[in-house]
């Protein structure tokens, strides 16, 4: 037994002598003859996972690997199944799964002989049997739905038995069969309800289960059940049960009943609940707009300062502007909004603020005139990109035409027939192919986990290996040096992985074009972009066509502030002993994302062409690593003067997403946006040499 995983281990200390031997024949003997169970379990093991590993003879590899997966090895295993343990069991189901029969009657004859396994007290046993059920009848339309059936029992048992964990493991593999073939759970719905003992994480899973299942003859239990969970004390519970009661509504089931209940969550006055709901009943106004006169009289009531929660809030704005003419204080309530503009810290509402204005302007324009004017101003004054760009295309609209603007903001609108789903279908099909894995826990097919190239992009190795420090100095610049790898090296840390996930760039997915915020002023009433912005295709109009439409949204006397001019001290130095004390003294001021020019990504083929380029820009490279697509840098840069702070930057560069990431420490925070506003200027102005 022991000697049969000492040849395993012989193959990882020398391949070439465990195959030039006799042991994987005698192993093969041993798997077919030996009567002891655990002996040909150990032996089937060494085999498999030798095989799987060895690059040799691929001939000779192919015939192996078919040996193992003959129908004289298969039928010998599991003719013999019930005398292994659960271990060495689940092992040769794994085998088992993937020999293909010659016929049907082979299928049946297999989960004849396995058919007792479906009751087994062990979940992964059950769990690999029923694996072995599914991949051998799926060309078998009519079987493979009895399968279904004959699988429901044995799982619903397990889910309802066990550990917390072990009922997660189970349920993940039916929420994947019922996303499969929801109509065949759906009257079993009562199992998946959620009780007040199961953590959070199984509430959720069967929460999904119900939206799944829910159908015309059963919506009206199933949504009663989710409206007893809305007022869950687990917070996130109470926010996955209104989605849910959502999403059955927009599967076109008791749509009338539902929307009533949905709002009747907005009286009872829960900033999370009555945030969560907005946002439903926003989508639910677009899929069936016959019902925005019942949504829009309950809206109505509710004041804008009891929701603050950005994406109800968004929700709550869009409906203000999308039905202004249905709410009578539609332009009050925005114009109200409108005075917090600086305090509102999510580009998100800000977003929709604009656009709020601008659709309230061309259905209501008497009352609307002042709200759009603050909201045109406040965006052009606006720090955040795209609040700055949307603000910047409604005033060049507006200037060019208003009958082209209002069908641009204001058009007619369909119904949304269709959202989208979140994983699209090759996507689940390739989980089910990777069944009784941990691709169905985590919802995501094997690849996305475990190789390197799919672990996002912004995943780096735990070890990048020597980062090399610039070579290319200015004066007063320290001189390349090697910097060696060590398990105290900051350099090399990967310890804020983490922290680098989420998007930054204040949670926008997008990062327009960079320019100079200081070149845009309305005092002489005409918007002058910088030359490198990328301007609209409209026409230039004549200065008294702006100054008429300044007069009319009262911009005239308005003066957009350009923010300060951070300037670099052009020879700041920082051996790297310091960087990496004031790196690891200094918490992160601010984490940004955004998009790089296709010349950059062409250029970092040459890491130094970025060295070269960020020290013309005052900002110097201390060290950077990595292999493409994952680029790795760490700058510094010092505020004008002898005793002014210095920015550190990590900055982590993927070439095949064309994205850049920054995280930026400093000894005075307060600086980091105009810091970041600079570096990414930089880095967007990155070409070929």
């Amino acid at each position: 037994m022991v000697a049969a995983i000492g040849v395993l281990k012989l193959y990882h200390i020398s391949p070439s002598t465990c195959l030039d031997s006799d042991f994987l024949a005698m192993l093969k003997a041993l798997m077919l003859n030996d009567p002891d169970a655990q002996v040909v379990a150990n032996c089937l093991s060494s085999l498999q996972e030798i095989w799987s590993l060895e690059a040799g003879d691929l001939e000779t590899v192919s015939r192996e690997r078919e040996a193992l997966l003959s129908k004289q090895v298969v039928y010998y295993l599991l003719n013999r199944i019930k005398e292994f343990n659960e271990w060495a069991q689940c092992l040769i189901l794994e085998l088992a799964s993937k020999y293909i029969p010659s016929d049907s009657n082979e299928i049946f004859d297999i989960m004849n002989l396995l058919e007792d396994r479906l009751q087994h007290a062990n979940s992964a046993v059950v769990l690999a049997t029923i694996k072995v059920f599914l991949y051998l009848t799926m060309s078998m339309t009519d079987v493979h739905q009895q399968v279904y059936e004959r699988i429901k029992a044995p799982l619903l048992t397990l889910v309802s038995s066990g550990s917390p964990e072990q009922s997660y493991a189970v349920l993940s593999h039916l929420h994947l069969l019922v996303m499969r073939a929801p109509i065949l759970f759906s009257s079993d719905y009562k199992h998946f309800y959620c009780q007040y003992s199961e953590p959070a994480y199984v509430q959720k899973l069967k929460l999904e289960m119900l939206t799944a299942i829910a159908n015309e003859s059963n919506t009206y239990e199933i949504v009663t059940e989710l409206c007893e969970y809305v007022a869950n004390v687990d917070i996130s519970i109470s926010r996955e049960s209104i989605r849910a009661v959502g999403k059955i509504a927009l599967q076109q089931y008791d749509v009338n009943a539902i929307v009533d209940r949905l709002l009747q969550f907005l009286e009872m006055e829960k900033d999370y609940v009555t945030a969560e709901t907005l946002v439903l009943v926003k989508d639910l106004l677009r899929k069936y707009p016959q019902w925005s006169h019942d949504c829009i009289a309950v809206v109505g009531n509710i004041s804008s300062k009891n929701v603050q929660e950005p994406k109800g809030k968004a929700a709550l704005i869009w409906m203000l502007g999308e039905y202004s003419n249905d709410m009578l204080d539609a332009p009050y309530i925005l114009e109200s909004l409108l005075e917090n503009w600086n305090e509102e810290q999510a580009p998100e509402v800000r977003l929709h603020l604009l656009t709020a204005a601008m659709k309230c302007f061309f259905k209501r324009p008497p009352e609307a005139q002042k709200a759009l004017g603050v909201a045109l101003a406040a965006g052009l004054a606006d720090s955040h990109q795209d609040v700055h760009d949307r603000a910047l295309f409604y005033y060049r609209l507006l200037q060019y035409d208003v009958s082209v603007a209002e069908r641009v903001v204001n058009p007619p609108k369909q119904a949304v027939s269709v959202f989208t789903d979140a994983q699209s279908s090759e996507i689940k099909d390739h989980i089910f192919d990777e069944f009784n894995t941990l691709s169905v826990l985590y919802q995501k097919p094997a690849y996305m986990f475990t190789d390197k190239e799919h672990r996002g992009p912004f995943e780096f190795a735990e070890e990048l290996g020597s980062l090399s420090l610039g070579t290319d100095s200015v004066e007063n610049v320290i001189p390349a040096q090697s910097y060696e790898a060590s398990d105290n090296d900051l350099l090399l840390s990967t310890s804020e992985k983490e922290e680098s996930r989420g998007l930054g760039n204040n949670d926008s997915a997008y990062s327009a074009p960079g320019y100079d915020t200081s070149l845009i002023s309305l005092e002489d009433k005409q918007v002058q972009p910088e030359s490198n912005f990328l301007s609209l295709a409209v026409p230039t109009m004549p200065s008294h066509t702006s100054s008429v439409l300044d007069d009319l949204l009262g911009l005239g006397t308005t003066i957009i502030r350009p923010p300060p001019t951070l300037k670099l001290n052009p020879k700041a130095v920082l051996d790297p002993s310091n960087f990496q004390r004031k790196w690891g003294q200094l918490t992160t001021s601010l984490t940004e994302e955004f998009s790089i020019n296709p010349q950059g990504v062409v250029a970092l083929t040459v890491p130094q062409a970025l060295h070269r380029h960020m020290q013309g820009h005052s900002i110097q490279c201390i060290a950077s690593g990595g292999q493409p697509p994952s680029l790795k840098f760490f700058f510094f840069a010092q505020k004008e003067g002898e005793t002014s702070p210095f920015f550190l930057v990590e900055c982590l560069i993927n070439t095949s997403s064309a994205k850049a990431q920054i995280n930026i420490k400093t000894e005075d925070p307060s600086l980091s946006e105009q810091f970041s506003t600079l570096f990414q200027s930089a880095l967007l102005a990155l070409s070929p040499s």
